[in-house]
């Protein structure tokens, strides 16, 4: 059975970049050395990995992944922060007065 992997990097700028793969070892050192030199990570490096899943269906590897990729950056860090707890009210929006 095959695994596959949903992640966040923390980039040198502060901001987080989310993928998927199935290889996460080779595609973290693909990420340090610039493999794809025109990818978002290229020009924030170093990275580093601050979270990762596993699936068994890459589908729903990719859609989680698509998810976090909308996520505001709270949410993503009480994800890589575990604190699942506060993910529920993360989700919902903010209106002003």
């Amino acid at each position: 059975m095959k695994t596959y992997y949903v992640y966040i990097l923390s980039c040198s700028d502060g901001s987080y970049y989310t993928g998927v793969t199935s290889n996460l070892t080779k595609r973290l050192e693909e990420h340090q050395h610039k493999k794809h030199r025109n990818s978002y990570t290229a020009t924030r490096l170093p990275v580093k990995l601050a979270f990762f899943c596993t699936f068994t269906e890459i589908t729903i590897a990719i859609s989680t992944e698509k998810q976090i990729k909308k996520w505001s950056r709270a949410k993503k860090e009480a994800l890589i922060n575990a604190e699942y707890e506060l993910l529920p009210n993360l989700a919902k929006k903010k209106f002003r007065e």
